[in-house]
């Protein structure tokens, strides 16, 4: 009985993972959309320099922070996939670069491959041949590049927390944020339905693999997911989900209108950033159609008429990692005005690329998260 006594076992149970222990303050944790301003700002450095040796800096400096403060859940080791994924690029680049050849001419023949004789109308394609250095390097810091812009977004996804960055979208894709919170909450069940039915039918000495093991595994996945869904549909209606505001015709247009002219006006902008011939016209339409977008988002945020539950904090923490991913856009495109050939070693003729003081010292800031951001909260061990 007593009711004043700690349960059987001689003492409390711990927190589960996660969850603050009592007599434990709980740490602020950063707002998730700074993490990802963080990622994109080293991602656009990268996209101004083909230097390996940035680019390299660039990826060590996103590693480091991750390590230090990725969060102990499931999806923080996503960035492990996306590290595959840049090396695969790498291979891949190279690869075709040796079989199809290379735009750039070079003369330190590595390796001659067995060329394949193309008709007349594929000229300027080639299947084999001569291998150059030269080729191999554009193609290697070429590929570098897109790599890193991998990682950067691996980065991103290993510490943001999905969930709480789709609680903070605007209510203007309050929709889309559900669909996406309803798929991600239902795929492990589907993943746990189909391993229960596969491991049932081995039991009964059924086949569980093949056509024939996949349709009699997948329908019942399918039924029940069905179910699960109609009755996900009547508790949500049940509870006022779908419901909006009355908004005059006059701002449903003008919401639309600034939100897909807005979208457009990024997709240029960006487009501009990205290439030479367009860095005269890309920051200020990029800018515009942010703004145009950022508009129409907030207008049409006035349908949803909705609540959050502890909504994240935007606050100081979040302002210096955002602020340090945009210092190394920011000084990247200064270095790639200024200096350009420090930013895009050649190739022809092959030199050794070297590595530029001060951009390197800008890419250096990108480390400001990994001190001024909380400590992840280690998991509660179970009692021996």
């Amino acid at each position: 009985m007593g009711g004043g006594g700690t349960p059987s076992g001689g003492g409390t149970r711990p927190a589960p993972a996660g969850v603050p222990s009592p007599g434990r303050p709980r740490t602020a944790a950063l707002h998730p959309g700074a993490w990802w301003l963080w990622a994109i700002g080293l991602g656009v450095a990268a996209t101004r320099t083909t230097n390996p040796l940035l680019l390299a800096l660039l990826v060590a400096v996103s590693a480091y922070v991750v390590l230090a403060r990725r969060p102990h859940t499931p999806w923080s080791r996503s960035y492990g996939a996306f590290v595959k994924l840049a090396l695969a690029v790498l291979v891949v680049r190279l690869l075709f670069t040796a079989v199809l050849g290379s735009p750039v001419p070079g003369t330190q023949v590595i390796v001659t491959l067995p060329e394949v004789p193309l008709p007349d109308w594929a000229q300027g394609i080639r299947l084999g041949g001569r291998v150059t250095a030269e080729g191999l390097a554009f193609a290697l810091y070429d590929a570098m590049k897109l790599a890193t812009l991998l990682i950067c977004v691996g980065a991103a996804n290993a510490l943001a927390s999905p969930s709480r960055l789709l609680k903070s979208l605007p209510g203007a894709l309050y929709e889309t944020g559900v669909a996406v919170v309803v798929a991600l909450t239902f795929a492990p069940s589907l993943i746990a339905d189909g391993r229960r039915l596969r491991a049932a039918r081995r039991l009964r000495g059924r086949p569980d693999k093949g056509v024939r093991g996949l349709l009699q595994v997948g329908l019942p996945v399918l039924e029940g997911a069905l179910e699960r869904s109609v009755a996900l549909a009547a508790a949500m209606d049940a509870r006022g989900y779908g419901r909006t505001a009355s908004v005059p015709a006059a701002v449903r247009r003008t919401t639309a209108a600034l939100t897909l002219g807005g979208l457009l006006g990024v997709c240029a902008g960006t487009y501009g950033v990205l290439t030479a011939e367009g860095a005269t016209y890309g920051i200020p339409v990029l800018v515009a159609g942010l703004a145009a977008a950022l508009a129409g988002l907030w207008l049409g945020g006035r349908r949803s008429l909705r609540t959050r539950y502890r909504p994240d904090r935007w606050g100081a923490r979040a302002w210096l990692v955002t602020a340090s991913g945009a210092a190394v856009a920011a000084l990247l495109f200064l270095a790639a005005a200024r200096d350009p050939a420090a930013l895009h070693p050649g190739v022809v003729p092959l030199v050794a690329p070297t590595l530029p003081l001060w951009p390197a010292a800008a890419v250096l800031i990108g480390l400001l998260p990994a001190f001024v951001t909380p400590a992840p909260e280690q998991p509660a061990k179970e009692p021996s």
